[in-house]
């Protein structure tokens, strides 16, 4: 199984790295951890670089990003809270969500768009606040591009270190990427059946 995905990891190339890493960042299929760790090993197999997959991925993150900045930018804070509220089911949160996000970023500042490269559940929801209060868009994309290419850097440089060591490791990595893949689907309906809006959870 891991032969396959590297495989076709490497058949799409570095635009396929692309267009998966930004698509991971709309509408995440694939987490960015499989997609770029795999890449490493695609480096350690010899069927790619390690700095175009790190730009490429990195590219395809930044323009991911960007779509979501985008909604914010263009509906701003009072066309967005309708979005919201009607889909508040499908987006598993809702306005006061929003709002509490808003708040934390204008109390700490553009910087959180890069800290927040690093934090596997607000590393996309970040962008949506910038957006609405309108941070400008060179250093949305600075904060954005650096942080990504850090955070990439670690996921393909793991990928390349046991794509050297281990002889054996499509016993783990296909089970592993197909695991977290399904978990991470699967618990995105159990959120979406489950969830309920504030007022209607206990204690409310």
């Amino acid at each position: 199984m891991t032969e396959f995905i590297i495989d076709w990891i490497a058949w799409g190339g570095y635009i396929g790295i692309f267009l998966l890493m930004a698509l991971e960042n709309v509408v995440p299929p694939v987490p960015s951890e499989v997609i770029m760790g795999l890449g490493g090993i695609a480096v350690a197999r010899g069927d790619m670089a390690m700095i175009p997959l790190i730009l490429w991925g990195t590219a395809g993150t930044t323009v991911g990003n960007m779509f979501w900045y985008e909604i914010g930018r263009r509906m701003g804070v009072v066309r967005f809270k309708p979005f919201v509220d009607r889909h508040q089911r499908w987006l598993t949160m809702e306005w006061e969500d929003v709002e509490r996000l808003n708040r934390f970023f204008h109390r700490h500042g553009h910087w959180v768009v890069f800290v927040f490269r690093f934090l596997p559940s607000f590393r996309t929801l970040i962008s949506l606040p910038a957006g609405m209060a309108k941070m400008p868009l060179w250093k949305f994309l600075l904060f954005t591009f650096v942080g990504s290419a850090i955070w990439n850097t670690v996921l393909a440089g793991a990928g390349l270190f046991l794509g050297r060591r281990f002889e054996e490791l499509d016993r783990y990595v296909g089970p592993v990427a197909i695991g977290l893949t399904v978990l991470i689907i699967a618990g995105y309906l159990y959120r979406v059946i489950t969830w309920k809006p504030s007022g209607e959870r206990p204690g409310n």
